[in-house]
């Protein structure tokens, strides 16, 4: 199968439709005082004025709407221009869906017309419609055979419209940046997508190992049965049962003049059956995504720390398969965390928090990041929650959350607040033998809030460490497919620890 590189560009090259299909696509409003001239390089010989504001003439987004200029080879599409003030102002959604939708499968080129606010998020959108990981193979007379593998390229161009000031100059070092989030994106969306077979923790190791080696970075491995001597018992007690063992992996950069640390941390369960408290026949089919917190923590490390960040920054990795086996923690059993406080299981399929835990104080212990962020598939209630597009935000720290939301609008990785209130909250984890047990007593109170106080329970509610919790079991996928989720809300939230010229001016627009 073919994979698709993304390249993008501040200008408009000349080609033709017959040669390189060409999709223009914008908001109304921009797409409606759209000169021809503006375009003309994408669409001639093919496409004269007249049929250009025809097309404009008809189009109708409600959301969206598409015309065709010549064949199937040049398309416009509109976006409308309302949005609601929790969603972003680029419209992301909409634009990966109409890229999706009217992707020629070859060579292309796609014209996004936009303001200059919108292109971080645009370009993000961009990149998440195509998708680098695929087993399919074709049918020829009866006989299955494997597909050469080739090499599409996908050319984004953008058209920025002027701002007040009658600025649309983007420089080259922008949109090298843009590209690199967006290989990220697509290298997160692959990892997520691969199932367990070929992503299993030791592969996903290998994905660590390389990414450590392009950025000259060797990580800190603690596995197997190592885990359990250094009394990493969540992460440990999590993975015992699969023949492939557990494993704690960061990536730790460390420039000179650094005076802040943090840490990102990220639940890397490479397949979850629910352990014991098996899932059901259709629950389970999907679980390979449930590493989608720690492949985001990868994707963004790896764009970030190449964007010239300034300060010390940690990237950690809890990493298991949730097995049945004889080795299999079972309900009613008690492990020791790495906190130090005992957990009653009552529910193995509640693991994500439990390797979290054991994450987030080994970033605080002996990493000494005061910033913690943690990112995990964790709830199926997020979805329910704050819906299939915002992920849940919670934080001990009101800016950070406030933080993370414009991020979420900046990037396009949408997010949403839920309840922090541990002294309402974490009573649910009460137990009589143990410190907490793992799994609510109320799974109509507030679930997903309390997944993310179990956590912060093993900082400690008074800690001074700022902690952000974000749970992206919904947007992590679309349907079937991976939507590299978190790279581009990642490196937004943390743009102004960077000298990038990109994410400086993303950064401007985060409270």
């Amino acid at each position: 199968m073919a994979s698709t590189t993304v390249k993008f560009s501040a200008t408009l090259s000349k080609t033709d439709p017959i040669s390189v299909p060409v999709l223009i696509v914008g908001q109304e409003k921009h797409l409606s005082s759209l000169p021809y001239s503006a375009v003309k390089c994408k669409l001639e010989p093919r496409v004269n004025e007249q049929t250009f504001k025809s097309a404009l003439s008809v189009l109708n987004p409600c959301p969206t709407d598409t015309c065709p200029l010549f064949l199937n080879t040049a398309t416009l599409a509109a976006i409308s221009n309302n949005h609601s003030r929790h969603n972003s102002s680029a419209q992301p959604h909409m634009l990966t869906k109409l890229i999706n939708m009217n992707s020629a499968g070859y060579n292309e080129c796609i014209v996004i017309v936009c303001e200059r606010k919108d292109m971080f998020a645009s370009g993000c959108a961009a990149a998440r419609a195509f998708y680098d990981y695929c087993r399919k193979t074709k049918i020829y007379v009866g006989k299955l055979k494997e597909q050469k593998k080739s090499t599409v390229t996908v050319t984004v161009e953008f058209l920025i419209i002027p701002d007040s000031n009658g600025d649309n100059k983007v420089e080259k070092e922008e949109i090298a940046t843009l590209e690199r989030i967006a290989n990220a994106i697509k290298m997160t969306a692959r990892i997520v997508d691969t199932p367990c077979n070929d992503m299993n923790v030791n592969h996903f190791l290998d994905e660590i190992k390389h990414v450590g080696a392009d950025l000259n970075i060797n990580p800190t491995i603690i596995s197997g049965e190592e885990l359990k001597k250094k009394g990493l018992g969540g992460i440990y007690g999590v993975g015992k049962a699969s023949s492939i063992g557990p494993a704690l992996a960061v990536l730790s950069y460390t420039p000179p003049g650094a005076t802040e640390t943090i840490a990102w941390v990220g639940k890397g369960i490479v397949y979850d059956t629910g352990g014991l408290s098996i899932k059901g026949k259709t629950a389970m089919p999907g679980m390979k995504r449930d590493c989608a917190g720690a492949a985001a923590i990868l994707g963004a490390f790896h764009a970030i720390v190449k964007s010239s960040f300034k300060q010390n920054l940690h990237a950690v990795f809890c990493l298991a398969e949730n097995s049945v086996g004889p080795d299999s923690t079972r309900p009613d059993d008690i492990h020791t965390l790495y906190s130090g406080r005992t957990v009653e299981i009552n529910n193995t399929d509640a693991e994500g928090r439990l390797v979290l835990s054991d994450g987030v104080v080994y970033a605080s212990r002996d990493l000494n990041a005061k910033v913690i962020l943690d990112m995990a598939t964790l709830t199926g209630a997020q979805a329910i929650s704050t819906g299939k597009y915002h992920a849940a935000v919670m934080s001990n720290s009101e800016q950070w959350e406030k933080n993370v939301v414009s991020a979420g609008l900046i990037s396009g990785d949408l997010t949403f607040p839920i309840v922090y209130c541990p002294e309402l909250h974490f009573c649910e984890f009460s137990s009589s033998v143990a410190d907490m047990k793992n799994s609510v007593a109320d799974r109509s109170n507030a679930t997903s809030s309390c997944a993310g106080l179990f956590i912060a329970a093993h900082l400690g509610f008074d800690t001074t460490n700022q902690w952000i919790h974000v749970d992206i079991a919904g947007p992590s996928h679309y349907g079937e497919r991976a939507t590299g989720y978190g790279v581009a809300l990642l490196t937004a939230l943390f743009a102004k620890y960077t000298n990038d010229l990109l994410l400086q001016n993303v950064s401007k627009h985060i409270e």
